[in-house]
């Protein structure tokens, strides 16, 4: 199954809306946001574990990422209540579970073979930075090469100058209304905004976002583009 696999085209996803859709083991399921193979491959989703259910061992070959939404997430390394922040390299195996149920976004296959780093953040005690404007926080989860990750806060009324997105850029809104001249992004809404793209975000109420910049192209162009993710 293939879904929004043409990253020139610009996505806006409810993501509450979607079916929820089985996975190969019983009590995970998935809402898929973009996939370009069937159980394969680069992947963004939605996933939802039941209470007690479990995920078979198995390998990430080109990485993973998951940002813990609700309920807490365990594997052999530990466990990680709504907030955390993990990244597991290319290579990485581990068998998933949670006792108490969660709920998660988990990108798959992104990562280049030699970023290597595993992270385990909790992002509700960590240190937030001054944005490039006033109302603007940011909290830095990763860079490699031309790919950064962050959560970004809206103070409302926060506005941010147009951008262009080197590399595409990619939000889920997880607290309030984000904004921009295209419409109003209620929490839960997942946009994929392509290389190339522009746009003039803002904030009336403010609002929390996750936001992946520089993976949808590879290009030099990518380190010299700025967007609200920049602290300095």
């Amino acid at each position: 199954m293939r879904v929004h696999d043409d990253l020139s085209v610009r996505v806006v996803i409810d993501t509450s809306a979607l079916e929820w859709l089985p996975s190969p083991l019983p009590g995970v399921e998935r809402r898929p946001l973009e996939r370009f193979a069937a159980e394969s491959g680069r992947a963004t989703s939605v996933v939802r574990y039941a209470p007690g259910s479990s995920f078979r061992s198995h390998l990430h070959p080109g990485g993973e990422e998951i940002l813990v939404l609700e309920g807490v997430f365990a594997d052999e390394q530990g466990e990680y209540p709504a907030g955390y922040w993990l990244k597991n390299p290319p290579g990485s195996q581990h068998a998933p579970s949670s006792a108490s149920g969660c709920l998660l976004f988990v990108k798959l296959c992104y990562q280049e073979p030699d970023d290597q780093a595993t992270l385990r953040i909790n992002t509700r005690d960590s240190h937030w930075q001054a944005g490039l404007v006033e109302g603007l926080s940011v909290l830095p989860l990763d860079s490699f090469g031309s790919v950064h990750t962050a959560l970004v806060r809206w103070a409302p009324g926060t506005e941010f100058k147009a951008h262009r997105h080197f590399g595409g850029e990619e939000i889920l809104v997880l607290e309030g209304v984000f904004q921009d001249e295209f419409g109003d992004y209620p929490a839960g809404t997942w946009l994929r905004n392509p290389h190339g793209s522009q746009h003039k975000p803002c904030s009336t109420e403010g609002c929390l976002i996750y936001v992946k910049v520089g993976h949808l192209q590879a290009t030099d162009a990518v380190a010299q583009s700025s967007t609200f993710l920049s602290t300095s």
